[in-house]
């Protein structure tokens, strides 16, 4: 059963060789990933990674995986930041305090069955000096990231503990991932 990854993000495809896996196709899924008025955030996520799964081209034979992951402050999202003043905003607001990492995998099997599966991993932040918020925000790491930080780069030094899944901060949570893709029938060991 040939394997189709909806995303464009190299972490992804990186995460998904952890498992042994190589997408035979790549299909980077082009839809609108604002958030709906007053939803929450896991909904929000689970949502986005089904819409990627279905925005894809899919053959009769073909399994499609897609991912989403946001970072959530109560009930406030946190997606990609848009500019650098966002960016340090969002570093601001996770200084020296818990948050959640959420993420989200939808898989559609060849029969064209949709299942999706919801990591949700605590991240506490260490606090962070206004000096070390620019340097991070100088360093370009955190655009395009869900909450503005790379947790496999620099700002794993922000990190105090997680509780879950370092996978799925990184942007696609391998246990989940692996069911899901063994429930669609794909051999995995």
């Amino acid at each position: 059963m040939p394997l189709v990854l909806a995303s464009s993000s190299p972490r992804r495809r990186e995460l998904l060789a952890r498992l042994g896996l190589v997408a035979d196709r790549i299909a980077a899924p082009d839809i609108d990933e604002t958030p709906l008025r007053g939803e929450a955030p896991r909904d929000y996520v689970l949502r986005i990674a089904c819409a990627k799964a279905r925005a894809v081209e899919r053959a009769p034979y073909e399994v499609i995986l897609a991912g989403d992951t946001t970072i959530a402050v109560g009930r406030r999202i946190l997606g990609k930041p848009e500019d650098e003043a966002d960016l340090r905003r969002m570093l601001a607001l996770l200084s020296g305090r818990r948050h959640r990492c959420l993420s989200a995998v939808a898989v559609i099997d060849a029969a064209g069955t949709l299942r999706h599966r919801l990591s949700d991993t605590i991240v506490a932040f260490r606090p962070l000096g206004a000096a070390e918020i620019d340097a991070y925000v100088a360093s370009g790491e955190g655009e395009g990231k869900a909450g503005g930080y790379a947790i496999q780069g620099r700002a794993e030094a922000f990190v105090r503990f997680i509780n879950g899944s370092h996978s799925g901060i990184v942007g696609l949570p391998l246990t989940e991932t692996r069911a899901l893709l063994r429930a669609a029938g794909l051999p995995l060991a």
